[in-house]
């Protein structure tokens, strides 16, 4: 696949806005964007770590993705996220390659990027993203 990084690392928490206190106050980093993704049932805040940018994930909704981890496994670590290109063709070598997909096509996620996550099952126990930013491939191309 060859990902060109880690395009970021997604954090589950309770409280977005508590959450932001201690990675500005304690860590020192600033937030830059705070979005909300309607048909994920999730408010995001970004950071940017160096080349990678950490994701704090609220639930809006009860019955959200989100509120599940948290309710089954806490706060914490949701998911790794990869920057690729040509992300269809990366689902489709991975699913060449046995991986269980959780999203057979890309689709629209923060900060407009296409995604498609492989399930934890097939990855030894890592919710694994995979992001492609097709405004900077365009512009690349």
């Amino acid at each position: 696949m060859n990902p060109s990084h880690i395009e970021h690392i997604g954090i589950a928490v309770r409280n977005l806005d508590d959450s932001i206190q201690f990675y500005e106050k304690v860590l020192g980093l600033q937030c830059y964007n705070i979005e909300e993704v309607k048909d994920q049932k999730v408010r995001t805040a970004f950071f940017q770590v160096g080349d990678t940018k950490i994701e704090l994930l609220e639930s809006t909704e009860e019955d959200g993705p989100i509120s599940k981890y948290i309710e089954k496994k806490g706060e914490g670590v949701h998911h790794i996220a990869f920057a690729v290109e040509n992300i269809e063709e990366k689902l489709r070598i991975a699913q060449d390659n046995g991986v269980r997909l959780i999203d057979k096509e890309p689709r629209k996620g923060a900060e407009g990027l296409d995604i498609a996550f492989l399930h934890p099952k097939s990855t030894h126990g890592v919710l694994t993203e995979l992001c492609e930013d097709k405004t900077k491939r365009r512009i690349n191309s």
